[in-house]
């Protein structure tokens, strides 16, 4: 699995507190599972829920937020453009731990599309990039990609 590693990458890139303070970041997969299609190859996608909790934080939550909407836009547009996964598809909690500091989690529903071919005597893996969805913002903004 890649994403977490980019969700992370992107997200430490973004927030100075969290790239001098690493340890205040927890990524976790979970309700993890993997599915195939029975076609002629082995290709597959994982499907998971990634929970992101940023410990003792004492920015707003619009701090994390924000990368990790523009990060998602790029790695799992469908969060955005299709109605029934935007209403339920990023969940959060915070946990209130004093005046200034929460700890805050995100739970966020994800896939990754595994391609898988006969190559000699083994396998070729490959983790193909996001389709670029159409309905996308007609001004030309997309963030990265992973």
């Amino acid at each position: 699995m890649m994403k977490p590693a980019s969700l992370r990458q992107a997200i430490t890139a973004s927030v100075p507190h969290l790239a001098r303070n690493p340890e205040k970041l927890h990524l976790f997969v979970d309700e993890g599972r993997v599915v195939a299609t029975g076609a002629k190859t082995l290709s597959f996608e994982y499907q998971y829920t990634l929970t992101l909790i940023v410990t003792d934080f004492a920015a707003g939550p619009d701090e994390i937020m924000v990368p990790v909407l523009a990060w998602l836009r790029a790695n799992q547009s469908e969060l955005f453009f299709n109605p029934d996964q935007r209403e339920r598809g990023v969940q959060f909690e915070a946990d209130i731990l004093n005046h200034t500091t929460v700890d805050l989690a995100l739970k966020l529903p994800l896939t990754e599309r595994v391609v898988v071919r006969v190559a000699g005597d083994g396998y070729q893996v490959e983790h193909p990039p996001e389709p670029v969805n159409e309905n996308d913002d007609p001004s030309g903004w997309r963030p990265e990609p992973a």
